[in-house]
């Protein structure tokens, strides 16, 4: 090539990029994702002792329902919703269940602490 090619070039190519970058603002950046929400908590007796249950999250949008298992002391989580959606949120042992609490979308707090006591299976 020969050196006014060079000079040519180079000077298209300066002139390209910012305009490439003036028409798609984060063309080279990476996405940046949605935030989510995360609800926790814990499932417990009426001493206020951690115990084994099921909690269940119903998409009120979808009807989707996902189970999570607690572990011995009770703790649970959801990970990864969506802020837009409201869910309800109900815990399950021993032949038991708590009442049925709501997440609102309204809600814009990104974790949530949501507790649950039921009485202990005899």
């Amino acid at each position: 090539m020969n050196r006014a090619r060079r000079k040519l070039l180079l000077l298209a190519v300066t002139v390209a990029v910012p305009v490439v970058h003036a028409q798609f603002p984060g063309f080279g950046k990476k996405k940046q994702e949605d935030p989510t929400r995360t609800v926790k908590g814990q499932v417990m007796d009426e001493n206020e002792e951690g115990i084994r249950g099921i909690v269940q999250l119903k998409n009120l949008r979808t009807q989707e329902t996902k189970s999570f298992h607690t572990n011995d002391n009770g703790n649970y989580q959801f990970q990864g919703l969506d802020l837009n959606i409201d869910y309800e949120l109900r815990a399950l042992a021993g032949g038991h269940q708590s009442k049925t609490r709501t997440v609102s979308s309204f809600d814009s707090r990104t974790e949530l602490i949501y507790n649950f006591e039921l009485k202990a299976s005899n």
